[in-house]
């Protein structure tokens, strides 16, 4: 197999929520790899700080402010990028959030809102850019799932529903348009150092627990996740479709 199946030298990436965290480190290793980013969030100063980082590195990189969340405004916001700039031959869904609280205490309007960012933000964008990658017959698509697409764990039920959706929407997407010559697969990474985790990351007695719980035995480095999307936005995954990969140090390997 040659190293060059891993090129991704004259494709476009779009990385949902890349301003920070997860997004920003797959927005980085893509650039690496080759391709040119765009990057995607909703604040406007954050998403151009995340990109001068990006620029700084040598990459090529546009902004794409909008909401993941509206269905219409996504739909104008990719019709008209393809148009005046380009395609996007890659979409990583990483736009998420989590809220932590009991299931009998979860508030309504919280669940909605991680039923929109979480899983109709993954309808939105996708389907805004298949319908290009379609006409064009090729496509990569890579869903931002969890360790929770697979486990629960105490006061996050709705984020663990919503993890699971992705999953089979994913499956689904796979169903649909991989006869168009698209490959769309699940990147399920397990606990990670990130600002959306901060607050177990400095808890002493949840970070113990998770090195006892993961055979890795520590938490995981968001560099640690590039490969996998290398891999699921190149051409050697060319025949992987519908699939989720866990990246979680063994978590979901054991009990």
């Amino acid at each position: 197999m040659s190293i060059s199946l891993f090129d991704l030298s004259g494709r476009r990436a779009l990385v949902t929520g890349s301003s920070q965290g997860i997004g920003h480190a797959i927005a980085r290793g893509l650039a690496a790899a080759g391709a040119e980013i765009v990057v995607n969030g909703r604040d406007a100063e954050r998403l151009s700080k995340a990109a001068g980082e990006l620029r700084e590195t040598g990459a090529v990189v546009h902004e794409l402010a909008f909401d993941v969340t509206d269905h219409e405004g996504v739909r104008v916001a990719i019709d008209r990028f393809e148009a005046e700039t380009g395609a996007i031959d890659i979409l990583v869904n990483n736009a998420g959030k989590q809220q932590r609280v009991p299931l009998e205490e979860f508030p309504a309007d919280g669940f909605d809102d991680l039923m929109q960012t979480n899983i109709a933000s993954v309808f939105h964008v996708s389907q805004a850019c298949a319908r290009h990658m379609i006409a064009r017959k090729e496509g990569k698509i890579v869903n931002i799932c969890s360790v929770q697409t697979a486990l629960a764990r105490p006061g996050t039920a709705p984020y663990t529903a919503t993890k699971g959706a992705v999953a089979n929407l994913t499956k689904g997407m796979a169903t649909d348009w991989a006869k168009h010559g698209l490959q769309i697969n699940g990147l399920a990474p397990g606990y990670f150092a990130t600002p959306m985790n901060k607050a177990l990351v400095e808890d002493a007695e949840f970070t113990a627990w998770l090195e006892k719980r993961t055979p890795a035995g520590r938490w995981g480095e968001v560099d640690e996740l590039v490969g996998t999307a290398i891999f699921l936005s190149s051409s050697a995954s060319s025949f992987v479709n519908g699939t989720t990969i866990f990246v979680d140090g063994g978590m979901t390997a054991c009990v």
